[in-house]
């Protein structure tokens, strides 16, 4: 993403994610680079098991015990997270770095009530006393739309509904107010009506309080809606980015293109038509990958598929790795 150095909240350059299994190191997350300015939003898209939330999770020092991290950069303000000790990540997360959770059932603890979750962290960084936290988590409550909020507070998250559970998420994560806003599937499993509400409410928030928000995703109809910026991930990789128009005006890459003719068009997918499809499966990424990862998949593979492929560049940012300079 193109931007100014004051501007940038998020810098990651080179990062790759490895874990260990019998088999071999198993590359989750390959030689990823992007940035996040103030005020935008950043999508990550792409199939299940591309390692889109294994970003999110080596982002804020989460990754499960078998995992190992690297980047050339990983900088949050400017700051060095990859040589940052532990003390320092914590006091950065939950505080001014801050996640919503893919599942509110699983995130949120069923022990504790709503309002105690809510209320420990900005405690922690903010050295407030209870009465100061808990105003606080009232004013987000009503800030997310949610009704009641003194009475909330005493619930616990099994009494409240999905969509509820998802906006104390993202109450809990404003807390502290947050500059960096990571949002892994914010939307699963919530019907329509509701997916759009979180969306615009996460719109909304980030414009009030100027969030830098990097969003994770499968769903290409909220990338269109929300995103400033794309990175479509497959096998691990970043292999097309770009200004969200120019990716769905004009996809580069053969994985993004494939993506796009899955989506019915309103007005052009006839009734009972056939939509685009992928064939194949994503490859394994244990032990040594030569070559283009989607070259099994692409009806545009020639023999020097085999061959990592060049990054093609264009001066709006938008970049894609293959040897076509057009798929389309």
């Amino acid at each position: 993403m193109q931007a100014s150095e004051s501007t940038v909240i998020l810098e990651v350059d080179g990062l790759s994610v490895d874990i260990a299994t019998p088999r071999g190191p198993l590359h989750a997350v390959r030689d990823l680079s992007f940035k996040v300015e103030r005020g935008k939003t950043l999508c990550l898209v792409g199939e299940s098991g591309c390692g889109k939330s294994m970003t999110s999770l080596a982002i804020m020092d989460l990754l499960p015990q078998a995992a190992r991290r690297s980047a050339r950069k990983l900088a949050f303000t400017g700051e060095d997270l990859a040589g940052a000790g532990a003390k320092r990540i914590n006091r950065l997360r939950g505080d001014r770095m801050a996640m919503i959770f893919q599942e509110p059932v699983t995130a949120l603890n069923p022990a504790y009530t709503i309002g105690d979750q809510m209320t420990e962290a900005y405690r922690l960084h903010k050295k407030a006393s209870a009465e100061e936290a808990r105003k606080r988590a009232i004013y987000l409550l009503g800030k997310v739309g949610i009704a009641n909020a003194t009475q909330r507070l005493g619930q616990y998250p099994h009494q409240l509904s999905g969509g509820l559970r998802q906006r104390v998420m993202i109450a809990m994560a404003l807390m502290c107010d947050p500059e960096l806003l990571i949002a892994d599937e914010p939307t699963t499993a919530l019907d329509v009506t509701i997916q759009a509400q979180i969306l615009r409410l996460l719109a909304d928030l980030q414009a009030e309080f100027g969030i830098a928000m990097v969003l994770i995703t499968h769903d290409l109809g909220i990338v269109a809606r929300i995103a400033d910026w794309v990175g479509v991930m497959y096998a691990g990789q970043i292999v097309e980015e770009g200004p969200t128009e120019a990716i769905f005006r004009r996809p580069r890459h053969p994985y993004t293109q494939g993506l796009i003719d899955c989506i019915p068009v309103p007005g052009r997918t006839e009734p009972g038509g056939t939509l685009g499809v992928i064939p194949g499966v994503v490859p394994s990424l244990v032990g040594q990958i030569r070559g283009c990862s989607f070259r099994d998949r692409c009806k545009y593979a020639e023999a020097a598929c085999a061959q990592e492929p060049p990054v093609r560049h264009r001066a709006d940012g938008h970049n894609w790795r293959c040897i076509l300079e057009d798929a389309a």
